[in-house]
């Protein structure tokens, strides 16, 4: 039985659908770093290759290491995962009860994740008009029914809002006294590290914090994503996975990621100024809302006249695929999610949007 999984990046549907081979899509769908990998990364690759023939090591002590030395924390708070949504799947199984709430719109994976493992799912809805504002109250109340897990995705997927870290501290602070383990999944955070919550909750007693380094990184195609807690969780959570779901060509190249500086702070500069353009560029539409973001993409609200499917259809015959947000709980059938791609990508996107709307 085949699962459709519904998220951007599927580039070989797409491109296998139009006739086309996947380079010849500008994918505007998937929110990977616009300069791509380091070449400190390809460096890395290309050297680990001979050491194919071991296992992986399934200590991830140099990844460790080198995560350590980036987030300034001890090696014993991280754990490697074969992506950040291994451990999405994961977590279910380590956490006691059986009732989560879910901020949203969020990342689809939480509620496949919880629902494999017989979880009672709420959705705790943000609105498009509160600017995806979270009210504190609110979630309070909804926390002393009872419940066993809150998931909070920061910055926003696919809303692109940061919350700031006295929110997340809040939040924390709820689910300690209500006895709710709280995921806050970072996926996104490199894009604003200074605004990251792993501080607060590698003391906690209860919550981790799920990061991914395929975005920024920019090697979604490898699978490579670690979580930041307590260290007894952190080996609780290492242990619950079968041995070597890292391979070794993953753990070479997030340790090199993490060393090349001058790529991350190009990538952070870049991103920013490109992502400030595509925000002008995509204002000048009058159908469109823009909603304001901290990470490397930007969410649309279509006001009038066409749906994101329909758009998304018309864009297609261009060789551009943009992310339909139809599907996240809470949004309605005229939003999309774009990524910040290079300034002449995002240009040939602008141009092609002029003329559909016109």
């Amino acid at each position: 039985m085949s699962h459709s999984y519904d998220h951007g990046g599927n580039i070989f549907t797409v491109a296998r659908t139009l006739g086309v081979v996947p380079g010849q899509i500008l994918d505007f769908s998937a929110s990977i770093n616009p300069l791509g990998m380091s070449s400190m990364v390809r460096k890395a690759l290309v050297s680990s290759v001979d050491s194919l023939i071991h296992y992986p090591d399934t200590s991830h002590n140099d990844l460790k290491l080198a995560l350590a030395k980036y987030h300034d924390l001890s090696p014993a708070h991280f754990t490697i995962a074969n992506g950040s949504t291994e451990l999405i799947y994961n977590l279910p199984a380590l956490l006691p009860g059986k009732k989560a709430v879910i901020i949203s719109p969020s990342f689809s994976e939480y509620v496949r994740a919880l629902n494999q493992h017989h979880w009672e799912v709420q959705h705790f809805i943000l609105t498009p008009e509160s600017n995806f504002v979270i009210d504190i109250d609110k979630l309070e109340l909804v926390l002393a029914g009872g419940v066993d897990a809150l998931f909070i995705c920061n910055p926003g997927n696919p809303n692109g809002t940061l919350y700031p870290q006295w929110i997340i501290e809040k939040i924390c602070t709820l689910c300690q006294s209500s006895g709710t383990f709280l995921v806050l999944d970072e996926a996104f955070m490199d894009f604003c590290e200074e605004a990251s919550a792993k501080w607060m909750i590698m003391q906690a007693e209860n919550a981790v914090v799920l990061r991914s380094m395929t975005k920024f990184f920019g090697i979604p195609g490898l699978r490579l994503g670690y979580a930041i807690s307590n260290a007894s969780f952190a080996e609780q959570l290492d242990a619950i996975g079968g041995p070597w779901s890292v391979n070794t060509l993953a753990l070479a190249a997030g340790t090199a990621a993490l060393q090349d500086f001058k790529h991350n702070k190009e990538s952070l500069e870049y991103v920013q100024l490109e992502r400030s353009i595509l925000l002008e560029g995509l204002e000048q539409f009058s159908q469109f809302k823009v909603y304001p973001s901290k990470a490397n993409y930007l969410l649309v609200e279509i006001r009038g006249g066409m749906t994101s499917r329909e758009l998304k259809e018309q864009l297609l015959p261009h060789h551009i695929l943009i992310r339909d947000c139809a599907s996240f709980t809470g949004l309605s059938e005229y939003f999309f999610r774009i990524a910040v791609r290079t300034g002449d990508e995002n240009k040939r996107l602008l141009g092609c949007l002029g003329k559909i709307l016109e």
